[in-house]
């Protein structure tokens, strides 16, 4: 995954320019100059057509990396009938185009901020910040919350591609206002394959769908409802996959993939097919499981991913399957949040090829081999809100900052393996915890083995209300990156720490490539 200043400099990425990094948040996400729209005028559910984003080209490839451009700019939409809603999108997208990769060949992405100057309704300057999550990428390019890019300015990120496939999703991370900016719509897909996922018989092509599932609300003129609800989180009372409300998508009978990407701002699921029939769970955040895992219904929290087949192959022409929402505890929930779309079975499929799911799956991936005795040092994570802040080991972001970015909660060595025990000692909230860089695997929640569904290579562990989750995690990779709550109202208010990997050698700043200003001052 290592990329040397010499081998960025040779892309044509690394630059310099004035850095100005935002200090505190100037506004709140919460506007009580809205009007919520009645009830009766939301969207019904099942009456408007599923769609999938678009693939995004290449801007230009050579013999080892694949060039992006991407635009992040207004649009007005119509997710509401007959209203329209100013959104943010990447490329003018709402979710922006899916990005796949091939495991092995370098991404460049250019993200060009064309912005407004001010949000259109909260006031603040949308500073923005572009995560790629999943990605084991260098410091400079993870999406670094201080390292931000104003409209008018532009920045290119660097992603190696090296780990194994699996589905990630870029979004943005700019500080104080990573939940409006995502709610907004900066959020998208990225899928890297590699040549095992090629060499299996699961569902592929048209029948590997990919699905961001978001909620919202909206104001009675059609824009967004801004509600954080004393900075607890955000709930919509809309549903959307894809962008779409409720959407209905027509099957073949057969078996399809889906790679669920969980992008609510603080929403989490408990999914559900209103038929009965099971679902097969083949991949979490981090790619492949060992096993596939049949189940009933699964917690989803916020920024997770599950790769699920459904087999539709039984169902006769006709019949609708609905995927159901029976919500966690602590979600606050509206008349139709239980639904979340329709499947309609159509038509027969007489191609039948890549319509299976093997016993094994992947058994060697290096994240589910660890174990706790393979661990150097255990470590524990408070998840604590004080003085009406949200805090990790009782720290803050704004902690971080005031130390000049040298405060951390762990210093492992290069290549060290290491236990964290992550404690949320509450029951009035659940927190789902990223851990940026690497790949985990959970041992246990209160002592008592994982759910099936989490029997795969995670990046983000739900921590329930009164729970302990311990996980083991390799640190492979240099510098310094960051620990939040993905209820992104938590990570705002402040609940965002850092750890750095240690190395023998010069590690990267994740401040050293700081944005450039338009116009653009070198071509991909």
């Amino acid at each position: 995954m290592s990329l040397s200043r010499r081998d960025l400099m040779k892309l044509g990425v690394v630059g310099g320019a004035a850095l100005a990094l935002p200090l505190e948040r100037t506004v709140s996400a919460s506007s009580s100059a809205q009007e919520r729209l009645a009830s009766s005028r939301l969207p019904r559910p099942f009456t408007l057509p599923f769609r999938t984003p678009p693939v995004l080209q290449p801007y230009r490839t050579d013999a080892t990396t694949d060039f992006y451009k991407v635009y992040m700019k207004p649009l007005q939409a119509e997710v509401v009938p007959g209203l329209k809603t100013p959104l943010w999108g990447y490329n003018g997208l709402v979710p922006g185009p899916t990005v796949k990769v091939t495991q092995g060949r370098r991404t460049v992405m250019r993200h060009v901020n064309n912005l407004p100057s001010k949000h259109p309704l909260l006031g603040y300057t949308p500073w923005t910040s572009v995560h790629l999550h999943g990605s084991p990428s260098l410091p400079q390019y993870d999406g670094y919350a201080s390292d931000i890019t104003n409209p008018g300015q532009y920045k290119d990120y660097v992603y190696p591609n090296t780990q194994t496939g699996r589905t990630m999703w870029y979004h943005d991370h700019g500080l104080h206002h990573t939940a409006e900016n995502v709610l907004m719509g900066l959020a998208a897909q990225y899928q890297l394959v590699d040549p095992l996922e090629r060499s299996l018989p699961i569902p592929k092509g048209e029948f590997d769908v990919p699905l961001l599932v978001s909620d919202a609300m909206f104001a009675s003129n059609g824009s967004l409802f801004f509600d954080n609800h004393s900075e607890s989180g955000m709930y919509g009372d809309v549903i959307l996959v894809n962008g779409v409300p409720w959407p209905v998508m027509k099957v073949k009978r057969r078996r399809y993939r889906f790679r669920i990407l969980n992008a609510s701002i603080s929403r989490s699921y408990q999914w559900s097919l209103d038929s009965g029939d099971p679902m097969t769970v083949i991949a979490t955040d981090a790619g492949l499981m060992p096993r596939p895992q049949t189940v009933q219904r699964f917690r989803h929290g916020a920024a997770e991913r599950y790769e699920v087949v459904i087999d539709f192959g039984k169902l006769p022409v006709g019949r609708r399957v609905v995927l159901r929402n029976t919500s966690p505890k602590n979600n606050i929930d509206y008349t139709n949040t239980n639904k979340v779309m329709a499947f309609d079975v159509v038509a027969d499929d007489f191609d039948r090829s890549d319509n299976a799911v093997p016993d094994t799956l992947n058994p060697t991936n290096p994240a589910m081999l660890l174990t706790a005795a393979d661990a150097v040092r255990t470590r524990r994570l408070d998840l604590v809100r004080e003085h009406g802040m949200w805090t990790i080991n009782g720290h803050t972001w704004d902690d971080v900052v005031k130390s000049r970015f040298s405060l951390v909660e762990a210093n492992p060595r290069e290549g060290d393996v290491e236990v964290w025990e992550i404690r949320n000692s509450s029951g009035g909230w659940f927190h789902p915890v990223h851990i940026h860089l690497i790949d985990f695997r959970i041992l246990d929640r209160n002592g008592q083995p994982p759910m099936p569904h989490e029997l795969g290579p995670k990046d983000v562990v739900y921590v329930g209300e009164n729970e302990t989750v311990r996980v083991v995690a390799r640190f492979e990779g240099r510098g310094k990156y960051m620990i939040h709550c993905h209820n992104l109202v938590h990570e705002d208010h402040d609940m965002m720490s850092q750890f750095e990997v240690r190395a023998d050698s010069d590690v990267d700043d994740p401040l050293s490539d700081p944005c450039k200003s338009l116009p653009e001052i070198a071509d991909l």
